[in-house]
């Protein structure tokens, strides 16, 4: 078990909730100093609305923010109301049915809803907020993204990730828009590092290449350490992820 200082890494190790983290030391070292000084560091935990309510395959990140709270620090909740109008792609081999703007806004309220069960979003200094996507994607210049954003980030690296690969080596299509999922959730992180100080990404282990997308970002494009910190995934008794598309959630 790696040596760490903070409360919540400590947590974390001890319970099982570890898998993978992009820099263990140096997001140590920034929780331990937040903790030092008693000022909340900011994480954020992010969930597209392709459901009206969280399952029990998210039970493990939610509980990882949980325990981020009551470590003293801030959780921000994402609900992707712009990144589910494409469907992430990791761990799937289709694209990923539309929905209509009725049942997304329908489904955010629901998601919302179920983030307060388990965190605290009063006015208190580590009190969680909830933040959507599209305030930001509704209204973005997408050849002002590309100049700005799409240089960051290059092809050889993105035909590499999972998502992709797993694909590619089956021989099944992946569309120019389901390509594009790891930009806007990277560009999200770094959004949300500009507005709010975050500098963490919680999630599962099957979001690890769309959080590195973003540290990488955050490291290319605005000079910034960003820390990304997976859970193990909770799976059903053959192996298989717990997850609306795997057909196997309990809600």
């Amino acid at each position: 078990m790696a040596n760490v200082k903070s409360e919540f890494l400590n947590i974390m190790l001890e319970r099982g909730f570890f898998n993978q983290c992009t820099n263990l030391e140096g997001f140590d070292a920034y929780l331990y100093e937040c903790e030092q000084k008693g000022v909340p560091a900011v994480g954020y935990l992010g969930s597209d609305p392709t459901g009206d309510s969280l399952h029990v395959g998210h039970i493990v990140p939610v509980m990882m923010m949980r325990w981020f709270q009551k470590c003293g620090h801030k959780p921000l909740t994402l609900v992707g109301g712009a990144t589910a109008r494409i469907g992430d792609p990791s761990g799937k081999d289709k694209l990923r049915p539309f929905l209509s703007e009725e049942t997304l806004k329908h489904n955010a309220e629901g998601l919302k809803k179920s983030f307060k069960t388990f965190l605290d979003f009063s006015n208190v200094r580590n009190g969680a907020e909830m933040v959507d996507n599209w305030d930001w994607f509704k209204s973005i210049n997408y050849l002002e993204f590309l100049r700005d954003i799409g240089t960051c980030y290059s092809v050889n690296h993105m035909l590499t990730m999972d998502s992709v690969k797993t694909r590619l080596e089956r021989e099944q299509p992946m569309s120019f828009l389901e390509f594009n999922y790891q930009l806007l959730q990277g560009y999200d992180f770094c959004v949300l590092n500009q507005r709010y100080g975050c500098r963490a990404q919680i999630a599962g282990a099957d979001q690890w290449g769309n959080i590195t997308s973003g540290t990488e970002l955050g490291r290319r494009r605005y000079n910034v350490e960003l820390f990304g910190f997976t859970s193990p995934i909770l799976t059903d008794s053959a192996g298989k992820k717990m997850g609306k598309s795997e057909g196997n959630a309990v809600w």
